[in-house]
């Protein structure tokens, strides 16, 4: 998570890398002015609409709006999570990253690349013993598994016997202790170590970077159980963050609009190998945030594949309520019930690519399955089923963001229910500083643009700031924005986002930082401090209009009486003295 890399580290990252250098790495860039510019690699275009800018760090286009530092042009680009993004850049310059908070992150790097080399080696090893058993090779025939998909998918052989792994990898204490954590072996009651897979058909888990981190192991015969098993969590494995194949998937589609999540290996394996090379699989879990996100910085449809039974409609509801709070304008949600007693791999089998294909375009949206879901116990005709509906969509309803989808959503509700589609205020941390930037067109709408556009102006600004007596959205963002950029001399527009990364206003502090892409450093300094004025006069006349009407009403002490003095004098300022 980016909590665990410090803030600092960050900062001197992005002061160290050029954002020109590491875009035009990847997409070729022309002189234009102060700045560079190409033809947009996240949309199709003839017209250069693509510019980088080396001052402020920056990159935007002004065709499809994608913009950011060069860690999100990374995560973009290269659809890497944002910790990803970070070590590739890091490795670019020759820094390492540190962490912070314990667990996982802390362990020196050198171990991590112990133990991907480890695993690696375990995947071949395990790739080297599927050609002697024949049993093995029979399952995978009667799948219908080709020569070409068993190597791209990497599958392999766990032998019978106890010891197979630890005797191929295990020479010396060090490496025993890989395993071990690296999950490849477990203990019996006595202490003595085996492997922990055995007589099962192995598919390696990768990471998005292509590296095995885990493994899933499938049984040949029913007898045997459990049917599936995987990897424990360690240093590099978080089941509830990795999917099965999204690397295979990234590596087949250079534009990915659609993505399809099934429940099981062999689905998404039958899926590639049918042409629909858009599949992957949770790891034996319900679909989690994490998960979520992953799936929609992935593509912008989502298509959850789940059984029409009871068990599927479960997990289908888990995966629409953890997708809800990211499905951002531009993303859309879909599900698609299969029938009773076939699978992924069945139907694709018997329907071709084409019929599975005809599916996946008929899949029920998020918004119809929602309100069907709700309504599937209530009497949608009589008023307390109405009301019954309300209350339950409400509070899901509210936990999506800010934008077009979620106006239609509360319409839907209203046009349904007839209740008026009040939502429930969201938490403060999370609602309260993502409209100031977002929706407020304001004076610290302006101020923070300005300030974005030049973080050297903070240090003109003296504490305690005083507009923050303005009751207004967006007031303590702007004041934390300008404790930062005091805190670091010299911090770029860039690094000053950046800091934002996982918090709900970065999206909105992007766009405030493109929309500041022209004018003179000058003429916008002096606009920066009108607009800290003109907020300070505001907070004036508004707490002068409060204070007379409570005057009014006879009710101010001493204290406010002296108070709204002051406020007076402060708009009526007296004259100056005769020479």
């Amino acid at each position: 998570m980016r909590g665990r890399i410090p803030d600092s580290f960050i900062d001197e990252l992005l002061a160290r890398v050029d954002i020109v250098d590491v875009i035009e790495r990847r997409v070729p860039l022309k002189k234009a002015g102060r700045e560079w510019t190409a033809c947009c690699p996240f949309h199709d275009e003839r017209t250069p609409s693509f510019y980088v800018s080396p001052a402020k760090q920056f990159f935007h286009c002004f065709g499809c709006g994608a913009h950011g530092s060069a860690v999100k042009f990374l995560m973009d680009y290269e659809r890497l999570e944002f910790p990803d993004a970070v070590e590739e850049l890091a490795q670019s310059v020759g820094m390492t990253v540190p962490r912070e908070g314990g667990g996982r992150d802390e362990r020196p790097r050198e171990d991590k690349t112990d133990l991907y080399a480890l695993l690696d080696a375990a995947a071949r090893w395990y790739q080297d013993q599927l050609p002697g058993n024949a049993e093995a090779q029979a399952y995978c025939r009667r799948r219908g598994l080709d020569a070409d998909t068993v190597a791209r998918f990497r599958l392999g052989w766990a032998p019978a016997g106890y010891d197979g792994v630890i005797k191929a990898l295990g020479g010396s204490e060090r490496r025993m202790q890989l395993l071990n954590e690296a999950g490849m072996v477990a203990s019996s009651e006595r202490g003595s170590k085996y492997d922990r897979f055995r007589e099962r058909l192995m598919f390696p888990i990768l990471d998005r970077r292509g590296r095995v981190i885990a493994f899933g192991g499938r049984v040949l015969s029913a007898e045997q159980s459990p049917k599936y098993l995987n990897s424990p969590e360690t240093p590099l494995f978080h089941k509830g963050r990795e999917l099965f194949a999204l690397w295979q998937v990234k590596q087949a589609n250079t534009q990915l609009q659609r993505i399809v999540v099934v429940e099981g290996y062999m689905d998404v394996i039958a899926l590639h190998q049918a042409g629909l090379p858009i599949a992957v699989a949770t790891l034996g879990t319900a679909t989690t945030p994490e998960h979520t996100e992953v799936l929609f910085r992935a593509a912008p449809d989502v298509v959850f594949c789940f059984d029409g039974d009871r068990a599927g409609r479960a997990a289908a509801w888990k995966a629409l309520e953890s997708a809800l709070p990211r499905l951002r304008d531009g993303r859309q949600a879909y599900f698609l019930f299969l029938p009773d007693g076939e699978d992924p791999d069945s139907l694709v089998r018997k329907e071709g690519k084409d019929g599975f294909e005809q599916r996946i375009r008929q899949a029920t949206p998020l918004s119809d399955y929602f309100f069907s879901e709700l309504s599937r116990d209530v009497d949608m005709a009589s008023l307390d089923g109405r009301a019954r509906l309300a209350e339950r969509a409400r509070p899901l309803i509210a936990r999506l963001p800010d934008g077009a989808f979620r106006d239609l959503m509360a319409q839907e509700l209203e046009r349904r229910s007839g209740a008026r589609a009040v939502l429930p205020a969201e938490p403060s941390a999370h609602r309260a500083v993502q409209r100031p930037v977002a929706v407020q067109r304001s004076l610290v709408r302006s101020a923070i643009a300005l300030l974005l556009a030049q973080p050297g102006v903070a240090d003109e600004v003296e504490r305690p700031y005083r507009f923050l007596r303005l009751d207004k959205p967006g007031v303590g963002l702007l004041a934390e924005l300008l404790d930062l950029a005091r805190a670091r001399p010299g911090i770029n527009p860039a690094m000053l986002v950046e800091h934002f990364a996982e918090r709900p206003e970065y999206p909105s502090l992007q766009k405030l930082m493109a929309a500041m892409s022209v004018g003179e450093p000058e003429a916008q300094r002096i606009e920066f401090h009108e607009a800290l004025a003109r907020m300070e006069q505001q907070a004036i006349a508004l707490r002068r209009e409060a204070l007379h009407a409570k005057m009014r009403e006879g009710a101010l002490d001493s204290a406010e009486k002296a108070e709204l003095r002051e406020l007076l004098a402060a708009r009526h300022p007296p004259p100056a003295a005769a020479p």
